[in-house]
Formats: structure tokens, C-alpha cells, sequence
């Protein structure tokens, strides 16, 4: 679908390049390391990437996903009282810092690694039309003694355009020889627990 070099300089990522993104499907030339991946739908938390762009060790980026009516979160959480959990929009903010950094040409496998304060004012009901995810990179580093990259952002969050929540200094990492392809097989990676042994 795109180049390498055409993934690189894309300033925009529609439904389907992301999808394709999450199923390793959309880098027709890929280089050595390459393993990142977004989770796919139901848990891919953004339908399309607006805008991603860098100035030096910062960027932005602004995402967007479309409220279903019938999303999984809706039918189990909670019967009753339908609300999407806020953790998913944390990890929409992780999703998309990790995003960031393989656009930035960091090659590896995403983790997400924590975040300062989280703050919730709102809420995400069935009948809301669309979400959005506002990260103002502070900061991307590239960890040249073992290759990793972390990046750290600030993400607010929107539901038709009222600010519900912000999640201060959410860190992501992307890290090589971790990736766990041939899952359900044991293999080196298939144990979980701390990054090295």
C-alpha cells in the first residue's frame, strides 16, 4: 500500500491504512525490525489519524473514532448503564504514541509505559457521534545503547467536541527482539514478565 519512505513523510492515516498498519499489511518494503503493530478492531481505539506531524524531538497528533451503537464495551460495561471505560481512552493515547514513534522511524515492537495523572469530567455514551484524541508530544528519544525509542505526551480527550478527559505524560517505548510472532507456539518470547532476562 505505501513505501516505506512514503509511510515516513504521510502527514494523514485513513481506516484502511491503519488496519492494514495493524495487520502488518501496509509498509510494502519494510525495513529489518519492523514488528510494530496497532491492536485490530475491537481494540484498535481510533478510526483515522488527522493529522501527525514533528518539530524536532516534538509533535502532534490528532486522531478520531466513530461512537458505535453496538460497540463490545457498550454490551458489557456496564448492563444497564452503557459507558465506554475510560482506561480505552488511555490506552488510545498509548496506541497513538506508538504510532508516533514508528512514524518517526523507530523500529520494533510498542509498549505502552505508563502516564502521570488521568483526569475524567465526562463520559462516552451509545448515542455520542465521535471521539477525539488530542497528543501533544513533549518529547521522542531515541535509546541509541540498546535501540528502543520513547516517546512522552500529553493526550486530551473530546466526545463531540467537549474536552472529558486528559492523560498527562503517557509513555510508550518501542523495543527490538520482543515481538512474539508465531504465538500460540512456545518460543523465546512466548513468556511474559520483564522485558530481559
Amino acid at each position: 500500500m505505501l513505501t516505506y519512505e512514503e509511510f515516513l513523510h504521510k502527514d494523514s492515516f485513513s481506516f484502511e491504512e491503519i488496519l492494514a498498519f495493524a495487520y502488518g499489511t501496509l509498509v510494502t518494503d519494510p525495513p529489518s525490525d519492523f514488528d510494530a503493530r496497532l491492536p485490530a478492531p475491537p481494540f484498535l481505539m481510533f478510526d483515522r489519524i488527522l493529522t501527525i506531524e514533528t518539530d524536532g524531538k516534538k509533535g502532534r497528533i490528532v486522531a478520531e473514532q466513530d461512537v458505535r451503537l453496538d460497540a463490545w464495551y457498550f454490551q458489557c460495561h456496564m448492563p444497564g448503564d452503557p459507558v465506554q471505560p475510560g482506561c480505552l481512552g488511555v490506552d488510545a493515547i498509548w496506541q497513538l504514541l506508538g504510532y508516533f514513534c514508528i512514524w518517526r522511524g523507530a523500529l520494533g515492537t510498542g509498549r505502552a509505559l505508563g502516564c502521570g495523572d488521568v483526569s475524567f469530567n465526562g463520559q462516552i455514551r451509545p448515542y455520542n457521534k465521535c471521539v477525539r484524541f488530542e497528543v501533544d508530544v513533549r518529547r521522542f528519544s531515541r535509546l541509541k545503547e540498546s535501540g528502543a525509542s520513547v516517546v512522552i505526551g500529553d493526550g486530551r480527550i473530546f466526545v463531540d467536541d467537549e474536552l472529558i478527559a486528559t492523560v498527562a505524560q503517557a509513555r510508550t517505548g518501542i523495543f527490538k527482539n520482543i515481538v512474539y510472532p508465531d504465538y500460540p507456539r512456545r518460543s523465546k518470547n512466548s513468556i511474559g514478565g520483564i522485558m530481559e532476562r
